[in-house]
Parts: structure tokens; sequence; C-alpha cells
């Protein structure tokens, strides 16, 4: 099996053979590669120590020297040269104490995650596989290497990983590596809320999202995520629905776009509704309000994971308008308001996650539900074309006009301002100078 690296890799390797050093790259690029995928990093491992590392290369940065790791950077691109290691006690399931450096290589795979990640190459050697990856990349298993209790007793996170893996490849997990996973699950508790959002991530923007099923059957949502397990536990009866909140959820979060605010929108859009479940006497189920209680949540999940600020506001703002225009028909009117108080920039992100919405419903009342859709759409289009004002930056007046008319600076200008606002979202004809000063007269 030949793999084509980059250049510089080869040549990183091919300074450590020369001078005496085994080398090879590893990990996550040789599966990549054997897949046919292309990788996002490409490691390399060696039997030479860290400052032997850095005496060889010009350009090194001590990234991670302490667990034998140097980077080596050649013109602009990086790659992490680590020295062949065998990890040390792992007392808190989330790092060794200390590492040990050996000279042999299987050592240093036998110490990785999984079969599929614990393979290595060089053009001199070729493949070194000596825990099963290329076959369980051809059956299409995720595997731990060697016993998977010692493997998440280690690590806890791995467990997330493995179901990150089987989402990401479109793989199974094999029967005994779910079983550890299953009973170590509740260390995931000891992990950090930075290390349990990214791997949360990966899975969520991965082709198969659906997979957070397998987090929620394993134990690890009810650790990382209970507020999913309470969405699996909420039946909706009612004729709009086919599925409980959680697998309604899935469905939408197969139905949107990758990307990490669309896919966690899906995710928590109706998080709030096991809150707010009420039955009337027909036994008929209701969520009223669940929209505004999703939201709250939304930004209580994100800040938990420790997301970024941008993140929860694009999500949180999704997630609250998502519901808007259900219950009847929508006015040109309604349309404007909304697009004003929400931001005419979340507009392409509300029509998917509503469409998506759709499909993981009934068809009760379907045709009347995307007319519906349809009439926001083109209420927006026409809207949009006709250059309605949504925003007091939008105003054919400003605070300069104000004082022109005897209007002083301070909170009163905002208040005018805004005033004038709600009036144009009422009638865009209203949109004038002459109109608008007239109206701001009356204020005085």
């Amino acid at each position: 099996m030949n793999i084509n690296m980059p250049d510089e890799a080869r040549t990183i390797i091919e300074v450590l053979n020369n001078a005496g050093y085994e080398a090879y790259i590893v990990g996550g690029c040789v599966r990549d590669c054997i897949l046919g995928r292309t990788p996002s990093d490409w490691d390399i491992t060696t039997s030479a120590k860290p400052e032997e590392v850095k005496k060889l290369f010009r350009r090194t940065v001590d990234t991670g020297i302490q667990h034998g790791t140097v980077t080596v950077l050649i013109k602009s691109n990086a790659y992490e040269v680590t020295t062949f290691r065998i990890d040390g006690e792992y007392t808190d399931h989330r790092r060794p104490e200390g590492v040990t450096y050996t000279s042999e290589l299987s050592e240093d795979l036998r110490r990785r995650d999984f079969t599929i990640n614990a393979m290595a190459y060089s053009d001199k050697t070729g493949l070194v596989d000596l825990y099963g990856g290329v076959e369980d990349l051809e059956n299409g298993i995720v595997r731990c290497v060697g016993v998977a209790d010692e493997r998440f007793d280690e690590d806890a996170l791995r467990i997330m990983r493995a179901v990150r893996f089987a989402a990401q490849l479109g793989f199974e997990i094999d029967d005994a590596t779910k079983q550890a996973a299953a009973g170590h699950a509740k260390e995931l508790k000891l992990i950090s809320a930075e290390r349990v959002e990214t791997e949360l991530t990966k899975l969520l923007i991965s082709d198969h999202p659906e997979r957070i099923i397998d987090m929620y059957e394993l134990g690890i949502t009810a650790v990382i995520l209970p507020e999913f397990d309470l969405m699996m536990e909420t039946e909706q009866n009612t004729p709009y629905h086919l599925y409980d909140v959680g697998r309604h959820t899935i469905e939408v979060l197969k139905n949107v776009g990758p990307t990490k605010v669309m896919r966690y929108a899906a995710l928590l859009h109706d998080s709030g509704k096991p809150y707010l479940k009420t039955i009337d006497k027909n036994g008929r189920d209701h969520f009223k309000g669940h929209a505004v209680k999703s939201k709250e949540i939304a930004v209580s999940v994100l800040k938990r994971l420790r997301m970024d600020n941008a993140t929860i506001r694009d999500v949180k703002t999704i997630v609250y308008w998502h519901d808007f225009g259900i219950g009847g028909p929508v006015s040109k009117k309604a349309v404007r308001r909304m697009l004003s108080k929400m931001g005419p920039e979340y507009y392409d992100s509300l029509i998917e996650i509503k469409y998506a919405d759709m499909k993981g419903q009934s068809d009760y009342r379907i045709k009347e539900r995307t007319e519906a859709l349809e009439d926001i759409q083109r209420y927006h289009d026409e809207i949009i074309a006709e250059g309605d004002a949504l925003a007091i930056k939008d105003l054919k007046i400003n605070g300069k006009v104000l004082q022109e008319i005897g209007v002083k600076p301070g909170p009163q200008m905002g208040i005018i301002l805004n005033s004038l606002l709600e009036k144009v979202l009422e009638k865009p004809e209203l949109n004038t100078r002459e109109e608008l000063e007239k109206l701001a007269r009356e204020y005085k």
C-alpha cells in the first residue's frame, strides 16, 4: 500500500530516518488515506526524543513538549511530531499523570483509542497495522485497541469519540466497545465542557447527526445533555406529529445543513416542550410558548458547553423564531415586523429550519402549513424588493434631522426614532422625510 503524503511530511520523515531514527505518519491521516478521504492533519510519530527533533529542524514550536510533541514548521505548514511513548497512569479519566518514551512503535500504537486510528505508515516500511485497523475499516467497525474498558477508563472522552467516528464514517460500534462505553458514560462528568463541545459538534455537523441516538442509548446524553433525554421521553399526542419530541428533533437535524449554528438550532428548537406540556380534556397535547422556553434552554445549554457568544446569539434567534407563522394565515405586516425584530440576516436560516420542522411532522393540514410558509417567503421577497424600512438606519430621518427640528440629543431621540420605526413598520409609505418630520414634531 502506498500513501501519497505531502512533500513536507515526507521530508520530515526522511530527515529523521537519515539521522538514524524511525518515523511514520500516524493515526487519523493514515485512516483517512485508506478510506480515500483528504486528511485535515498529518501527524508524525518518531523514535527521536523532542530535543533530538528540535536539533534537526530550524523552525519548531514546543506545542506539547510535556507529552513529547514538537511542531515542525516548513514553509507555511505545521506538522506535529511526537515521540513514541507509553502513557502513565490515568487517575482522573482525562489525562495520564505522565509519559514514558519508548523505542518501540508497537508500544506507541497500543496506547491509542481505536484500531482505525492505530496505524502508521512510511514509504520505507509501508503500512504498520498491528491491531486490525484495515479489517475494521473494511467492515465499517469502530473498535477499541485492546481492552475497551481500559481505553475508556483512561480517557472518558473516547466514549464520545466512538460515536463521533461512527457518525462521521457511517460505521457501527462493535458490541464490546459499545458495552464498555455504556459502563463508563458517567465518567464524562469529569471531562471539560470544551472537550465535550468539540466532540458533540463534530457529531452534529457530520453526515449522520441522527447518531446522537447512540449517545442517548449509551447514557452519554444523560450526562452531557440531559435536556435531550427529556425530549426523548416526551410524547406528542397531536395530529401534527408522528414522533416524540426527541425523535422529531432527530428528523429536523437530518434536514438542515451541516453547519454548527443550524445543527444546534435544530437540536434545541423544541427543547422547551417537555417543560410546558399540557393535556386537554380530549387527551391532546399542547406546548404553548415553547419557542420562548426553548430559547432560554438553548442559551443555558450553549453557555454550559462554553460556546462562543456569536454562536449562542445566532442559535437562540433561530430557535426563538422557528415557530413564527404557526396557527393561522400570515400577513405581510406580520412578516415585516418579524424581520425587523429578528433581523433580516436570519431569514434564510428561519426558512431552512421551518421546512426541516415540517419534514419531521405528520401530513396533517400539510397543504395549509406549506401555503403559510410560502406566504412568508412571498411577503419577504416583496418587502425586500420594495425597500421597506426594517431598522432605524432605514428611516428617511436621523438624529441630525431631529436636532434641526429642535430635539436635543439624549434618550428622547432614541424614543422618537423607535416610535417612528413602529409607525413605518405599520405603514411603509410613511417613510419619507416629510412625513417623518411631521410625526416627529408631535413628540416635541
